[in-house]
């Protein structure tokens, strides 16, 4: 067990780590009061070894730790890696590849819906994972012996769960499920922060062209203005307060004080003072030219439709060892439930093989839902 503090034995230390077929990864980081999360320290294992990484010591040079994770003869492992490639990709503009996320594995393998690390240690190991250093200020130095002590075992019994996990996907057949959800994950557009993309982030439903031109002119200021401050997005705006913005589309001061959601005095800070502005340029857009917002045709009892689709995915996961959530989204039911050819997960690849085809046969009345002897199942209808 080593704690790096300099370049050169972080190079040595990565050096031998590339020899073997897969190194396992985890990062402790802060980003409560910033735009881009600030790495303070990285772990990594090999089948020989573990090393953890001070990233904020003074003077050292990260980039053989970088170019480990651009590597394409090592496998890395993470659990829940999406943060983790987001600082890779934020500090050194590259994706780690090819790697392995042990959470959505354990989805694909029926283990629940994102599966916590030490409940996923716990259930392949028996191990329980001391977790008392997982908030603790990683910025401060020296780091402590539980928190050295604490970090390493993240990564030491990550090589167990994925062993594990990695010769069950073999031996059920589902090496290519968790292929998909990587190219996801190591696709660079995942990561990109495009301002005028911005407001495709929002969970927001708006329903005029007016609504979305202030909606996306508004989620583009906040970007920016956030990553140019480097503060977290909701310190410019909160997302709530976006929202109203882009419904009630206040031009004034007066009218954008009046906002319930607004933070007190916020209307005179810098950034109150700029949004009339900002809505402006939204209505001044050309509505015909925003993107269309795909809705299909609302549907007589398209709420039983939904709850008919939750029945029959709920019956798919616990048939074939899957997590639900992983097989269909709430939000993939709905477009199903409203359209046959909807852009959603679901309809494609291995899912649809799985539940999209008796989806849409549901939907059609070429299969039906009964009960026999206490269990759900599916009936085909001539």
């Amino acid at each position: 067990m080593d704690l790096i503090t300099s370049t050169q034995d972080l190079r040595a230390a990565c050096e031998r780590m590339a020899k073997h077929p897969f190194v396992t990864v985890d990062t402790e980081f802060l980003r409560e009061s910033t735009y881009y999360p600030q790495l303070c320290v990285a772990q990594l294992a090999s089948l020989d070894e573990a090393a953890v990484v001070d990233a904020l010591a003074p003077d050292i040079d990260l980039q053989p730790f970088f170019d480990l994770m651009g590597n394409e003869s090592v496998v890395k492992v993470f659990h829940a890696a999406r943060q983790d490639i987001e600082i890779v990709w934020h500090r050194a503009n590259l994706i780690p590849h090819p790697i392995f996320d042990t959470q959505i594995a354990a989805m694909v393998l029926g283990h629940g819906d994102s599966v916590s690390y030490d409940q996923l240690v716990q259930r392949i190991t028996g191990d329980t994972l001391d977790k008392s250093s997982r908030f603790t200020d990683w910025t401060r130095r020296p780091l402590s012996k539980q928190q050295v002590e604490y970090a390493i075992s993240d990564v030491t019994h990550l090589r167990d769960v994925y062993l594990k996990l990695s010769t069950d996907l073999e031996k059920r057949g589902r090496s290519e499920w968790l292929s998909e959800e990587m190219d996801v994950l190591t696709s660079p557009e995942t990561y990109r922060m495009d301002p005028d993309n911005a407001w495709q982030r929002l969970r927001t439903r708006v329903r005029k062209p007016k609504e979305l031109a202030v909606l996306m002119e508004v989620a583009a200021w906040r970007e920016r203005e956030a990553k140019a401050r480097d503060v977290p997005r909701g310190r410019v705006l909160k997302d709530d307060l976006v929202a109203d913005i882009a419904i009630q589309a206040p031009t004034t001061i007066e009218r954008l004080s009046s906002l319930r959601s607004l933070p007190k005095g916020f209307e005179r800070s810098r950034w109150g003072l700029e949004i009339p502005d900002v809505v402006k340029r939204g209505l001044a857009r050309d509505f015909k030219s925003l993107p269309v917002i795909e809705r299909g045709k609302p549907q007589q009892n398209g709420s039983a439709i939904v709850e008919l689709l939750k029945v029959l995915l709920r019956m798919t996961a616990e048939k074939h060892a899957v997590a639900a959530k992983v097989i269909a989204t709430v939000d993939d039911l709905e477009r199903i439930a409203t359209e046959d050819h909807a852009d959603v997960p679901a309809l494609k690849g291995w899912r649809r093989e799985l539940f999209g085809d008796k989806a849409l046969a549901l939907k059609s009345g070429r299969l039906a839902l009964a009960i026999e002897k206490g269990r759900v199942s599916a009936i085909e209808r001539d």
